[in-house]
């Protein structure tokens, strides 16, 4: 019996997209936030208060809370730390083993969202694909710092199971699990580390900073988990958590065409081999292969009985 696996529709690939645009682009708009606000500071974001939608978190804050910690809060603050033993590159490479991570506890655990061949060789080709796109030489460290490596790895394995977890909760509502979650991490875990950085001893950030610090919050943060949690209830942990292939193909796209830098063959090869993943992944293909053998054996029976 072939596995059950959830399909993307085309709404779902424009909405996975879309969220890796948000989150690709906070790395851009992190560099100009954190030349004047402390660091830890641009974690602090204000809680989009939704009508109607935030009277669940009274009754199930223990859900949302385990949602801040294990999809938030605690891989925010591994991957923080990691990027100081490693480099950046190298991060990016175990951050995108999140769907490795997300295919083999959902295999387990859920009914619908099952590993396929074709999700196999996705991805594969996925993680291939990041590699030669942020370029291999970002191997070069690899088991140099193992500690920074493995926070890397434990926080994309967090990722991945509070992606699995949460989509237990679709009762509950995109803005209710965005504004759960996100409340938990910066209300909860996150505004006790604002004493490390005292940003009240410093100057007040100039209007830029500010205007950036609001789309980190209003775009990067609330706007990107809603369609967070709205493709997760739609397409299943596996397929949400491919988003960790596109954040960096959307970073350098968007430093190519906002600031000017230049697209290297490296980079396009690396692209090519994520797109191919991704086209494994959905399915489709697997699917007409499969109906395409199923045709050519009921032809080559009908010819069998003829003659």
């Amino acid at each position: 019996m072939t596995p059950r696996s959830l399909t993307m529709s085309p709404v779902d690939w424009l909405m996975l997209a879309a969220l890796s645009i948000l989150w690709g682009g906070s790395f851009y708009l992190n560099k100009l936030a954190v030349a004047e606000v402390p660091p830890l500071t641009v974690v602090l974001i204000a809680i989009a208060w939704m009508r109607d939608e935030l009277r669940p978190l009274r009754v199930a804050w223990p859900v949302f809370l385990t949602l801040g910690l294990v999809n938030s809060a605690v891989p925010f603050t591994l991957i923080a730390w990691g990027q100081t033993q490693i480099a950046s590159g190298l991060a990016s490479i175990l951050n995108a083993t999140t769907p490795l991570f997300a295919v083999v506890i959902a295999n387990a655990t859920t009914t619908d969202d099952k590993l396929t061949p074709g999700r196999a060789v996705g991805i594969g080709c996925g993680l291939i694909g990041i590699v030669v796109m942020i370029g291999p030489g970002a191997l070069n460290g690899l088991n140099l710092h193992v500690a920074g490596e493995f926070a890397c790895l434990v926080a994309a394995a967090l990722y991945a199971t509070g992606t699995v977890y949460a989509r237990r909760f679709r009762k509950f509502t995109p803005n209710t699990l965005g504004a759960g979650q996100t409340g938990a991490a910066t209300l909860l875990l996150m505004a006790p580390v604002a004493f490390v950085d005292q940003p009240w001893t410093h100057a007040l950030p100039s209007p830029r900073a500010i205007v950036v610090l609001v789309g980190l919050g209003a775009f990067s943060t609330a706007l990107a988990y809603i369609l967070y949690f709205r493709l997760l209830a739609r397409a299943g942990a596996t397929n949400t958590s491919l988003v960790t292939f596109l954040i960096p193909v959307s970073a350098i796209l968007l430093g190519v065409f906002a600031l000017g830098e230049r697209l290297e063959p490296h980079q396009l090869a690396g692209m090519t081999a994520i797109a191919l993943g991704l086209v494994a992944i959905d399915g489709r293909t697997e699917q007409a292969f499969a109906l395409w053998r199923r045709q050519r054996k009921k032809e080559r029976s009908n010819e069998a009985t003829r003659t």
